[in-house]
């Protein structure tokens, strides 16, 4: 008998159309409001949670824009989460194995597939629109072969900003397939603890703490859960009889209304993680948890909306900083209002047009073999 799936095909695409949305809204929106309105994604700054609860507490037609400037970037934990849970899928059942060499160049390839349209087009409106940015030949080559996330500085040095994710993933997948890669879930266990620790004893506001969330060591919460969920239906863990299987494997799915309180729980969760910085580093926990809740909370037709975000996510991805690059002074001459429906419209169909360009290019070779 086939075993149903922990998480459909459509679902995981739904989370992907919620994550990019809140990353490319993110990327756009922290820039139009000042008084520390980007959130903390790489350090704990107090003075951004005093400016929070100062927005929720004084509400105008900027709390919008706040709070996606605020809470956009846990998209990435998002990405992070299924990227774990793809990869046990793909690679974990079965006899069949690819060596590590062929593993990584096969990775590297698919990334830098869609890093290198994205680049060459961002490079090129950069330099012809106001605030060109100083690129240095040493950083260029660093971000195509995408260890620049290792370089001092990485917030400094990385441009446009978004494309530290590449090196990010290429982290992921040398960890994965070097470490974890059809070994023992206590690996996955004892990384995470070391990664958690080694945040820990940082100062919340220091640089030691940016460097490490700009690597691996920010992210592997999310992706050993991605990585834990893939590997539980196979090791037996969810047992056909018990209530709780019954649910993750959608046997005996709860209401809509269940979906939509654990959803709303998860948004109080997250609000009052904000403001400790140890709490804080479990956010991405509870961020995973209300992101499947509100896919499974969502009307069909809704939840082909996001499908659609989804299947465009890795284009969208590539593409919204060169739209933000183009708009954001609209937003500064105008309209902040005005300026985010122009790019929220420019950037889907840039990113349409860029999903051609990728397609055009040759994709990557992919050999396995028995074990």
């Amino acid at each position: 008998m086939e075993i149903k799936e922990l998480m459909t095909r459509k679902e995981c695409t739904a989370m992907r159309g919620i994550a990019i949305l809140g990353i490319m809204l993110h990327n756009y929106c922290h820039w139009l409001i000042e008084n520390d309105s980007e959130g903390n994604e790489f350090q704990f700054l107090s003075s951004r949670c005093d400016h929070l609860w100062e927005a929720l507490t004084n509400i105008d037609g900027f709390l919008p824009i706040y709070l996606l400037s605020y809470f956009g970037h846990y998209g990435v934990p998002v990405f992070l989460f299924l990227s774990g849970y793809g990869l046990v899928k793909k690679y974990e059942r079965g006899s069949l194995s690819v060596g590590s060499i062929g593993f990584l160049r096969y990775h590297y390839l698919k990334l830098l597939r869609m890093l290198i349209v994205g680049f060459v087009l961002f490079i090129m409106v950069d330099a012809v629109t106001p605030g060109r940015y100083p690129f240095h030949w040493d950083n260029v080559i660093a971000q195509l072969l995408m260890y620049i996330n290792l370089l001092a500085s990485p917030d400094k040095v990385i441009w446009p900003g978004i494309y530290w994710f590449f090196g990010l993933m290429m982290e992921f997948y040398i960890v994965y397939r070097l470490i974890l890669y059809r070994r023992s879930s206590w690996y996955v266990v004892a990384l995470i603890a070391v990664c958690w620790l080694l945040q820990v004893y940082c100062v919340p506001e220091g640089g030691a703490l940016t460097r490490l969330r700009y690597n691996f060591v920010g992210g592997m919460l999310p992706f050993g859960l991605g990585i834990f969920l893939g590997r539980s239906q196979e090791s037996g863990v969810w047992s056909q009889e018990s209530v709780v299987s019954r649910i993750l494997l959608g046997q005996e799915l709860p209401s809509k209304v269940f979906y939509c309180l654990l959803t709303l729980v998860s948004v109080a969760l997250v609000l009052a993680m904000s403001f400790n910085f140890h709490s804080w580093l479990w956010i991405p926990v509870v961020i995973i948890i209300g992101t499947l809740a509100m896919v499974r909370a969502m009307p069909e037709f809704i939840l082909k909306i996001f499908v659609f975000f989804g299947t465009y996510s890795a284009a969208m991805f590539v593409a919204h900083p060169i739209a933000r690059k183009l708009f954001i002074t609209v937003a500064w001459q105008r309209d902040a209002h005005d300026g985010l429906m122009l790019y929220f419209v420019a950037a889907i169909g840039l990113a349409w047009a860029v999903k051609q360009l990728i397609d055009r290019l040759p994709s990557p070779k992919e050999v396995k073999s028995e074990e």
